[in-house]
């Protein structure tokens, strides 16, 4: 058996969660358990109001790359979610 101690999580590895979660959400990527994509708005726009209050209660404590990632992560999901709004509804993606 090994003692060793799991490595704590980094910030960027957080956010990276947070940001993959709202892209299965937004349907850019299949769900990893089910395999399904579909997109479901109200999840996305939660996930993406997550990464905006964690944005601001952080702000001046990240280090550079952490400030960068995050601000260009919340462009880019803010924009794939108006796109998807245009769309429609909350809706299953068939291929």
């Amino acid at each position: 058996m090994s003692d060793s101690v799991p490595s704590p999580v980094s910030f960027l590895a957080y956010i990276s969660g947070l940001v993959m979660a709202a892209a299965v959400y937004l349907g850019d990527q299949p769900d990893p358990v089910s395999g399904v994509t579909s997109v479901n708005l109200v999840s996305a726009g939660h996930a993406i109001d997550v990464l905006a209050m964690l944005q601001d209660k952080t702000k001046g404590n990240l280090a550079p790359d952490e400030r960068q990632f995050l601000e260009q992560a919340l462009y880019e999901l803010r924009v794939k979610y108006v796109e998807a709004t245009q769309k429609g509804p909350s809706r299953l993606i068939t291929p």
